[in-house]
């Protein structure tokens, strides 16, 4: 099963998604292995139209080329499949889409953008800063995915919003200018100003949100962002930057059964599908 209308031909597409239904890092309550699958399956409880931009996933060309079958445990073999896979799909001139899986699954397809687009910038919703060295001992762990990005790109090249969580050496890391990061809220965003033409990946943990919206999630965070503050910051990012690829992580269905989360998730990606194409083709 596929994405709601994510039915063009490879050939024909100009987006391409892909689930990495990966979780073995996951510090609390796992589960986002599964995010992936059911986005595809909740997707036909929602409309292809939206309301908000007045454009149809009807009209843009998307394909789904499903999950990755990604090993268990150590976390590289399951990265390189990642990497490989957005390799391709930059190589073939779309923008790949990726699907969590937990936040480590970024890495992958950052890896590959930064070799396709080496002056890129990452523009990072989040609740945790993930900036951590190690975690338990483990550098390739969910919660360093960014400052592993950071090994990539350097200082200045990694924004973050929303933040409200991490530990006394994350925030010391921040504050001496390695990442700049917005706390609490997506306010310093319409200030963000990048050259023209920057490439920018986007990566979406959906913990951002606030968990009396987004409960289906392992690590909660309360303080964070209703579902229009998060919609209105996003199609902000696709109007003013060159998004080159994104991502939506974090979703673990199976911790809410109300299944409110799911479908969440599947309204966001359709709003950023949309909003990626608009821009494309401006």
């Amino acid at each position: 099963m596929s994405f709601i209308a994510a039915d063009a031909p490879y050939e024909a597409a100009d987006f391409v998604l892909f689930g990495a239904p990966y979780d073995s890092t996951t510090s609390f309550r796992p589960g986002a292995r599964f995010g992936a699958q059911a986005m595809r399956t909740e997707s036909f409880g929602i409309e292809t139209f939206s309301p908000y931009q007045n454009r149809d996933l009807e009209d843009i060309r998307v394909h789904d080329a499903g999950d990755l079958e990604l090993p268990f445990g150590a976390p590289e073999p399951a990265l390189a499949l990642i990497e490989a896979k957005a390799d391709s799909i930059f190589t073939d001139g779309k923008t790949p889409v990726l699907l969590g899986g937990e936040h480590l699954v970024t890495l992958g397809a950052v890896r590959a953008a930064a070799r396709h687009h080496p002056s890129l910038h990452i523009i990072h919703f989040d609740a945790h800063a993930d900036l951590r060295a190690d975690y338990l001992g483990n550098p390739l762990s969910h919660a360093c995915v960014l400052r592993r990005c950071h090994d990539i790109l350097g200082d200045g090249r990694i924004h973050q919003f929303g933040i409200r969580s991490g530990t006394r050496e994350e925030f010391a890391f921040m504050a001496e200018g390695h990442v700049a990061t917005e706390r609490h809220t997506c306010a310093t965003l319409p200030r963000l100003s990048l050259p023209a033409g920057t490439p920018v990946y986007l990566t979406v943990d959906m913990d951002v949100l606030d968990p009396s919206e987004f409960p289906g999630t392992g690590t909660q965070e309360a303080g964070g962002l209703r579902f229009r503050e998060l919609l209105g910051a996003l199609l902000d990012v696709f109007a003013r930057f060159r998004v080159v690829a994104f991502d939506n992580v974090e979703l673990a269905p199976t911790l809410d059964p109300s299944g409110r989360s799911t479908a969440l998730a599947c309204k966001l990606l359709r709003e950023e599908l949309l909003a990626a194409s608009a821009t494309a083709t401006m």
